[in-house]
């Protein structure tokens, strides 16, 4: 008699000659959808109405104007970053599976976001996220590339970035979190507290043994919330406000952001920014 059962197929097991390290990345780092979330509720919240225009800055793999596109049908999104070879990565995987609709309405840019031209302007919210802006490590620099966003957005238009902190942001460090079929690691390996440079890196080890060492590394300044609001006033932004996290019953953070003047001295915590043009 046949076996009528539904075989199960195995998850075939990660190693680090198997994984990719950009798909990991996505697994670990990102939450895209929660990230969209905040954006077009902090959108309607301040201007009434949805944005249609997004502009993922240091957009990487492009997951998050991926995510813009699939919400609604009018969303545009435009994504800028320096490495050539990470866009040509995005083209291939991601946004190759949009639907052909979608697909037409991502511009991806390779240019330094300091001068992100013509087609990197207009948009109704420009992104910022992973910490990504930390790459500008003198004042002026970083001054100069929040001024080039102001000036792009659009009449009314929000920058919104993220940013973490505590008295663990400005340690040397590393902290595993096991995922699933591979451990993320994050490295701060190396923090200078005279300039706030730091290198940090990500590995991924796999159930094998076998580890994918500096998947990703970063050379960036750790820049406090109080030295990124002055920068962004000196920009010429009329308004900031950090968005901070709310708690659950059991202290932990619940996704849920508010702004406000008033955080906690926690030794680790993650906010967004809210620049208004």
């Amino acid at each position: 008699m046949p076996d009528t059962k539904k075989k199960r197929t195995r998850k075939p097991t990660l190693t680090a000659a198997t994984a990719d390290r950009h798909v990991l990345y996505g697994m670990s780092v990102q939450s895209v959808e929660a990230e969209i979330d905040f954006v077009d509720e902090t959108y309607r919240d301040l201007r009434g109405r949805r944005p249609s225009l997004l502009r993922e800055d240091f957009c990487g793999t492009a997951n998050s104007a991926c995510e813009w596109v699939r919400r609604r049908p009018g969303n545009r999104a435009v994504g800028i970053d320096l490495c050539e070879d990470t866009l040509a990565w995005a083209e291939a995987h991601n946004l190759s599976g949009l639907k052909p609709a979608q697909r037409e309405r991502v511009t991806l840019l390779h240019r330094d976001v300091v001068d992100p031209g013509p087609k990197g302007r207009g948009s109704d919210v420009t992104l910022a996220m992973n910490f990504s802006y930390w790459v500008f490590r003198e004042r002026s620099q970083m001054v100069a590339y929040f001024r080039s966003v102001r000036e792009a957005l659009a009449p009314g238009g929000l920058f919104m970035l993220d940013h973490y902190g505590g008295s663990d942001a400005l340690t040397e460090t590393r902290e595993k979190r096991p995922l699933d079929g591979f451990t993320y690691v994050w490295d701060q390996h190396k923090y200078n507290p005279i300039t706030g440079e730091m290198v940090c890196y990500i590995h991924f080890e796999f159930p094998d043994g076998s580890k994918m060492k500096r998947a990703f590394e970063y050379h960036w300044r750790h820049w406090t919330l109080p030295e990124i609001r002055d920068c962004l006033a000196d920009a010429g932004f009329t308004r900031n406000s950090v968005y901070w996290e709310g708690e659950d019953e059991d202290g932990e953070g619940n996704g849920e952001f508010e702004a406000t003047e008033e955080g906690e001295a926690d030794m680790a915590f993650i906010t967004y920014i809210v620049a208004e043009k």
